[in-house]
């Protein structure tokens, strides 16, 4: 269960729905659907357009709540991918033997956090034991050196995760995040 996720979308559609409905309601005026808010009487009174800094300032403040809205929106369609539980049976007389894929990343995302310039790293290990995907996502440090740090995870912690998993090829995703931490830490 994600609780904030499911915050979140219920944020989304809720004020989906008040600016579906604010958008609405002037149709509804104009069509005469309201009754009691005539389309002959004026919204607002007086009829003096406001200073034109306003009406750009207006404009401005809407370009950028769109702009802030679609961005939250597109956040909405990023998800992880999701794991799974692999069979390992050979030969299905001697048992069969379960690993959650999820289990399985726990000691290669440890391995990515001792990695220098690496502050907080991420994995989850999707699809199937046939077709394995692996997603990771590294926050790298101010000073750290993000090429160096994707050859490493490529040239080291890659296949040794292949071979704990006896697996001959695993197609990766790494996505690298940068953070306002600098320096390494000490732990």
């Amino acid at each position: 269960m994600n609780r904030p996720a499911r915050l979140n979308r219920t944020l989304i559609a809720v004020l989906g729905l008040l600016l579906m409905a604010a958008g609405a309601l002037p149709a509804a005026i104009r069509f005469h659907w309201l009754p009691a808010l005539g389309a002959d009487r004026p919204l607002v009174p007086g009829t003096a357009l406001p200073p034109a800094w306003v009406l750009y300032a207006a404009a401005a403040a809407g370009i950028v709540l769109a702009l802030a809205g679609l961005r939250w929106l597109a956040a909405q369609l990023v998800r992880k991918p999701r794991g799974h539980v692999w069979r390992f049976d050979d030969s299905p007389d001697d048992g069969t033997t379960e690993l959650a894929a999820g289990a399985a990343v726990v000691p290669f995302v440890e391995e990515l956090r001792g990695y220098p310039g690496v502050h907080h790293a991420t994995a989850t290990l999707a699809g199937t034991r046939q077709a394995p995907v692996l997603e990771v996502v590294v926050s790298v440090e101010q000073d750290g050196d993000p090429t160096g740090i994707r050859g490493r995870i490529h040239a080291e912690g890659v296949p040794r995760l292949c071979q704990a998993l006896d697996l001959d090829s695993l197609a990766t995703r790494i996505e690298l995040r940068f953070t306002t931490t600098s320096g390494s830490r000490v732990g």
